[in-house]
């Protein structure tokens, strides 16, 4: 594997691999790396012939009071599972690298991002988009992969693709779980363990959910109830928001159907979570 930290060396190997006719595949994150990332790396490496992973833990997507400064961060281990899994190059550029002196201009989400986790993290999609725009650019992909578990993040890049015209594909692969269901997130390393004993009651309601819907329950406020109900018993969970929502627009919907996401975010103790589910695939 090889790790660059400058955009003209990265230039320069993409040039070169493009040049050889190889399709190039992304998966963009942020580091400290999970089986959900691996997921996606093992996806691409099926899909493309060399692998690029970007480690940038982006500042523009954090608001005030966030935890950027407490992000987890570990390089060296990082390095160690990107090149067991596959990836071709690693590519750990430092902030004024992605942002250089003046830099201003933003990617504007538009309407998707208007609610849930555009309501409760201002500004975060604009530097979300913004980055993944420069990634794209930068690196030139066949095809890009991305988790599940951020579907409204999934959702506004495949529109940015369309929208803007990039020559690519955006790949979403499902959401890596823990044995008793919890999401794997970077931000799993927060909770304690009494957090993290009552955390699993996310997906448990979105279970609860689909598997309302798989017995004939297609009404919204029905299968909100629903969560909400399977949420009772873990009181160290404090919703944010449960959407039952079109996938395409993420407005809300009255009556659910095949292709209906429900997604959940929630607080527990001082770590803040999201997930969802496709109601027809389930967990």
């Amino acid at each position: 594997m090889i790790e660059l930290r400058t955009i003209p060396e990265l230039k320069a190997w993409v040039s070169d691999a493009r040049a050889r006719g190889q399709r190039i595949g992304l998966v963009p994150t942020m580091g400290a790396l999970h089986q959900g990332h691996l997921a996606l790396v093992d996806a691409a490496r099926a899909g493309s012939d060399v692998v690029v992973m970007s480690i940038f833990v982006n500042p523009a997507q954090f608001g005030p009071g966030e935890d950027l400064s407490r992000y987890p961060r570990d390089l060296a281990r990082d390095r160690g599972l990107a090149a067991g899994r596959g990836v071709d190059l690693l590519f750990v550029p430092p902030v004024e690298a992605m942002y250089p002196a003046g830099a201003d201009v933003r990617v504007a989400p538009g309407t998707v991002a208007r609610r849930w986790e555009g309501e409760f993290r201002p500004g975060h999609f604009a530097g979300v988009l913004t980055i993944v725009a420069k990634l794209f650019h930068l690196v030139e992909p066949s095809r890009a992969w991305f988790g599940q578990k951020d579907f409204q993040q999934a959702t506004l890049i495949r529109q940015m693709v369309r929208d803007l015209d990039f020559p690519l594909s955006v790949d979403v692969v499902r959401t890596v779980r823990e044995p008793d269901g919890l999401a794997l997130s970077s931000r799993n390393a927060f909770l304690s363990p009494a957090d993290r004993a009552q955390a699993p009651g996310l997906s448990r309601a979105l279970g609860a959910a689909a598997a309302a819907f798989a017995s004939g329950e297609h009404g919204a406020a029905a299968l909100e109830r629903v969560m909400q109900g399977g949420l009772a018993v873990h009181p160290g969970v404090e919703v944010e928001y449960i959407a039952v929502a079109d996938p395409r627009t993420l407005e809300p919907v009255a009556t659910a159907d095949d292709h209906t996401v429900v997604l959940i975010a929630a607080r527990v103790g001082s770590t803040r979570l999201i997930d969802n589910v496709i109601l027809s695939e389930g967990l």
